[in-house]
């Protein structure tokens, strides 16, 4: 590829200040982009955050308005619960609402088996999922993030972790159930009204989802997501017992400290060929100082076989963040009447 530099770029890191967190995470939803944190990359347990992959993996392999019959695998949950009982019949949906609203290690059991055949077979769907999403320090033992025999359980690092919430929230079935405050579900046993556990959705206005989670040996997790004038921020805490206001904080510092900038329109693009334009905006959540120092580069293919001629892409501190295809407007060919084509034929002027 041929390469033409417009700007160059120099960016300076961010100061990170200390907050009530064995590790956390500011992340960029849209580009994947740390903004701050501590102990990004270490794993911990990771509780009840589980759950987050246990939806994903639910919304990805099952029906959701399956109506399942509740079986003895149940009978095995403890800790938190939505308090299902067996024989009661309830749809995939409604049991998703259970387990991130809840966070119902039942309904988690009851999701594994239903899906998974079996909490093993569960398990290696979310190991499968991780790995696809480049999540390199996440292993699962299970689906509802309880450590087995005291001791062993799920782990994960806050990067990772933002990687899956930045995922899960671009779903809208996931986005959904995660932003419900308050969900009411009557099967043939009973009828139940589920309240959000994540209190930040009450609280502060601009939180659009998330999941808590709390074991004795993981202490406080929380994964939430927030949306505020155009800009998707991701933040993850571990072993945080300030966790809901430290999540707030952070969130208006970035808010206040950042702007989602239009870089390049969709629509004709100025290229060494004419008649060249992207299909998507390039877009990206920076300060005023880093706007200013963006790279954008456009990279031509050595041979067009196509009318794609390359991309244009925006870096930060020589790092790829958004790429868009370059393409090369087809000349439409002109129409002409009967007799134009005669003139033309008989060298004519017509």
């Amino acid at each position: 590829m041929k390469k033409i530099i417009l700007l160059l770029l120099l960016i300076l890191p961010i100061k990170v200040d200390a907050i009530s967190a064995s590790a956390y995470i500011v992340m960029d939803t849209d580009n994947i982009r740390v903004l701050e944190g501590n102990n990004i990359h270490a794993p911990y347990l990771i509780a009840s955050t589980t759950k987050i992959m246990t939806a994903m993996v639910v919304i990805n392999n099952g029906s959701l308005k399956e109506e399942i019959k509740i079986g003895n695998e149940v009978l095995k949950s403890y800790g938190s619960g939505i308090y299902i009982e067996v024989g009661e019949k309830i749809s995939v949906e409604d049991l998703l609402y259970g387990l991130m609203l809840r966070s119902g290690n039942d309904a988690s059991i009851a999701l594994a088996y239903h899906v998974g055949g079996s909490m093993e077979g569960f398990a290696s769907l979310m190991n499968d999922t991780a790995k696809s999403l480049n999540m390199k320090n996440t292993f699962f033992l299970n689906n509802h993030g309880l450590e087995e025999n005291n001791k062993d359980g799920n782990k994960s690092s806050v990067y990772d972790m933002g990687l899956l919430s930045s995922y899960a929230i671009n779903n809208k079935i996931y986005q959904k159930i995660t932003s419900t405050k308050k969900h009411i579900v009557k099967t043939n046993y009973k009828t139940y009204i589920w309240n959000n556990k994540n209190r930040l959705l009450n609280t502060y206005q601009y939180c659009t989802g998330g999941k808590t989670g709390f074991t004795e040996l993981a202490k406080r997790t929380l994964v939430t997501n927030a949306s505020k004038d155009n800009i998707n921020l991701t933040i993850v805490t571990f072993k945080d017992s300030n966790d809901f206001q430290n999540h707030e904080n952070l969130y208006n510092k970035y808010f206040a400290d950042y702007k989602n900038y239009t870089i390049v329109k969709k629509g004709n693009i100025k290229t060494k060929y004419n008649n060249t334009f992207i299909k998507n905006d390039l877009k990206m959540t920076l300060t005023k100082a880093e706007y200013k120092k963006l790279e954008i580069t456009i990279n031509y293919y050595d041979e067009n076989i196509t009318n794609i001629i390359g991309e244009v892409e925006l870096k930060l501190n020589g790092k790829v963040y958004q790429t868009e295809k370059i393409y090369l407007e087809e000349q439409k060919p002109e129409k002409l009447n009967f007799f134009q084509k005669l003139f033309r034929k008989l060298g004519l002027s017509g």
